[in-house]
């Protein structure tokens, strides 16, 4: 008998969600909230009610009976920096979700929604990789000033599913192989998967790695210092410069790598550049990851949107593919990511962690 799933996505402005049986998706929909409506909320944790209604008359309408599901699985929001799994929402878990523990974020409704819903029906909530993931060793987090740490923020449920996909492809575990994941998206990060830690990543969310369509990913910090001290730019105005309005978005004035690829094509020389910049960045951050595995790499993964580009990943595999062979994931499945987080539980693959 297969399992059902009902996995929630939320984000700002939309709630994904998805009803699975085992890894099937039997339904899918994107609900969109508009300006107004999120406006009318002064905190996140306030639209509670207002999108868990909105989820359960999308179910209605298209005869999903929510007595049919076996687990309600959310994802992951901003929490205390945990190792990789699917973890039950308990009630510490729920708690600071609620209370927003690194900040606010939508995805922080992810698990107290599935907690909600699955407890009216009497089944189990889950949430699985959220990007607070941290593995990192305990080298890797020296940055060379005592009051920075090195932190892990990364897109860690695509990572983590890419690298076992890929595991699960080839007839090998997850935890018995080495894997450099490079994940290019809006935000890109390059994370190191040793037997099923990350053990670094460079998360280039506010200033580390390669830069991304809008972020300006690692900077000479001296550099950055004469910009903050010198510019006249508020503290929010430079961290817009950095996060938002960084890499494509500052060179090309757009965060659309196909808009790239389109002023590639008609031979500007500018976005020729930029792109070929990236892909020399990207380059060094895999070569670096492949360092902190002492060369011992079984496969390295491209995946996000940016993968759809062939000429990007052709790039990298002419760059790095002496470290080890290629596969391209291109883009990304959030929703199955979830599913399958929560199926290794319900199937007894691996046990839930308890926050």
């Amino acid at each position: 008998m297969s399992i059902r799933s009902l996995i929630i996505n939320p984000g700002s402005t939309s709630t994904k969600i998805g009803v699975f049986d085992d890894e099937t998706q039997v339904f899918d929909r994107t609900l969109r909230h508009s300006t107004e409506e999120i406006a009318a909320f002064e905190h996140i944790v306030d639209q509670m009610s207002f999108r868990r209604d909105i989820i359960l008359t999308a179910l209605r309408e298209n005869s999903i009976d929510v007595s049919s599901l076996n687990v309600v699985v959310g994802r992951g929001g901003l929490l205390k920096p945990i190792e990789g799994g699917t973890y039950a929402v308990t009630d510490k878990l729920a708690a600071d979700l609620r209370a927003g523990v690194q900040g606010e974020h939508a995805s922080n409704l992810g698990g107290l929604l599935a907690r909600e819903i699955a407890e009216t029906i009497g089944v189990p909530s889950y949430i699985v990789d959220p990007v607070v993931v941290d593995e990192l060793a305990p080298v890797a987090r020296i940055s060379g000033v005592p009051e920075i740490e090195r932190v892990s923020i990364f897109h860690a449920l695509n990572a983590k599913a890419m690298a076992r996909r890929y595991a699960r492809e080839t007839g090998v575990k997850y935890t018995d192989i080495n894997v450099i994941v490079a994940h290019m998206g809006g935000g890109v990060s390059v994370s190191a998967h040793e037997r099923g830690r990350v053990v670094d990543v460079f998360n280039a969310l506010d200033g580390d790695g390669a830069f991304s369509p809008e972020r300006a990913g690692g900077l000479p910090s001296g550099a950055l210092v004469k910009l903050c001290f010198e510019s006249g730019l508020t503290e929010q105005e430079v961290r817009r410069k950095i996060v938002g309005n960084g890499g494509f978005n500052a060179y090309l004035g757009t965060n659309d790598a196909r808009d790239v690829d389109k002023m590639c094509e008609v031979g500007d020389e500018k976005a020729i550049l930029v792109r070929d910049a990236f892909v020399y960045q990207l380059c060094k951050n895999i070569g670096a990851m492949a360092a902190v595995l002492g060369g011992r790499v079984d496969r390295i993964v491209l995946t996000g949107g940016i993968a759809h580009d062939s000429y990007v990943t052709a790039e990298i595999e002419k760059k790095v593919s002496f470290i080890a062979p290629i596969t391209v994931y291109a883009g990304e499945d959030e929703l199955l990511a979830l599913a399958q987080g929560a199926l290794r539980v319900m199937n007894g693959e691996e046990a839930a962690k308890e926050y």
